[in-house]
């Protein structure tokens, strides 16, 4: 609070706009730093303003920037307005549906669609077609809410296999597989680069200090979340290959960033530098072979295949698989043509 204002103001009412508990392992972090990984749509300056006017509480005391978070710290952000009430509109989009039973409900997420509203996509989204073709889906609790059935997400423009909570029952143990690592996630992407063997990638991913839109491969652990990708290679092209991604963490962009990170970005990924020709020839007949299929693929080449849970109800487990969607298959096909020919470019 600046000198100028009502001390008065000092006993106005706050609302709480995030509730935040940390982890058991908890290293010493700056509270700024532990809020920037953790909030959406914010900022460095937001945060140390925030703090600077007393809105930033550890175990409801509060604290400055600089507080080092520790273990099982309760942190809440509280701000003189309520938080922007969210309506959710039901909207009749079309949604592929690959099984359904009166527990779940298993999707295959087409491209370009969001999957939950957020800042700047408050319509369009995933949930907007859930809440028009299902009703009464259970809510997510916490500091994620209006996700109605939403168990996990994809990225905007990848595509593939989800599944969908249509009980609290089936949304709490569903949850609990995510948390405890038993649900079996497979991904197949298209890599920059001749990649010779199978591996895994492990490292810790945060925000990015440059642009928090990235998320970034960072050295120490005190910044970030652990995340863990094992790979395998599919098929080798030359300049791209195609390999298969096993997910032993959730985190954020973490097959596209882990990707970047060993220097083989996604083929025709934006944020992470995949959308430039990083390896082959300078050949203009390459180069324009490589932007036609930017234009048949104008996206990541990411896809979640497979994805095998165990049903809430029956305790079975189960497998499903979604195809790899035309626009992948179309550039796969025209790769595998022009490697046969290379020698004739």
């Amino acid at each position: 609070m600046s000198e100028a204002e009502d001390p008065e103001d000092e006993d106005q009412e706050l609302f709480e706009h995030y509730n935040i508990t940390a982890d058991k392992g908890q290293e010493p972090l700056r509270v700024d730093k532990f809020l920037m990984d953790r909030i959406p749509n914010t900022s460095r300056t937001k945060i140390n303003d925030a703090a600077a006017d007393g809105y930033i509480h550890v175990n409801k005391v509060a604290v400055k920037a600089n507080y080092k978070v520790k273990p099982l710290d309760e942190i809440t952000v509280v701000l003189p307005y309520p938080q922007r009430e969210l309506k959710l509109i039901p909207q009749d989009i079309p949604l592929e549906i690959l099984y359904e039973d009166d527990t779940l409900i298993i999707l295959n997420k087409p491209p370009d669609m969001v999957v939950h509203p957020g800042f700047g996509n408050y319509t369009g989204t995933m949930v907007n077609a859930l809440v028009y073709h299902f009703d009464n889906l259970p809510e997510s609790q916490g500091d994620q809410p209006h996700r109605p059935g939403l168990v996990h997400r994809l990225d905007k423009n990848t595509t593939g296999v989800m599944v969908v909570a249509k009980t609290e029952r089936a949304l709490t143990d569903l949850s609990l597989q995510f948390f405890e690592r038993t649900i079996d996630r497979r991904y197949v992407a298209f890599a920059w680069g001749d990649i010779q063997e199978d591996g895994e990638i492990e490292g810790h991913l945060g925000r990015s200090l440059k642009n928090r839109k990235l998320m970034t491969v960072f050295p120490e652990a005190d910044y970030g979340k652990h995340a863990h990708t094992r790979y395998k290679v599919l098929e080798r092209l030359n300049y791209i290959t195609v390999v298969e991604c096993k997910l032993e963490t959730g985190r954020t962009h973490q097959i596209r960033a882990h990707f970047k990170h060993i220097g083989h970005p996604l083929f025709n990924d934006p944020e992470y530098g995949g959308n430039k020709i990083l390896k082959g020839t300078t050949f203009s007949k390459y180069r324009q072979f490589v932007v036609n299929n930017f234009d048949i693929l104008p996206r990541q080449a990411l896809h979640a295949r497979k994805l095998e849970i165990t049903h809430p109800i029956t305790r079975e487990r189960m497998s499903f698989e979604a195809p790899l969607p035309d626009d992948m298959q179309r550039v796969l096909e025209r790769w595998r043509a022009y490697i046969s020919t290379r020698n004739d470019a």
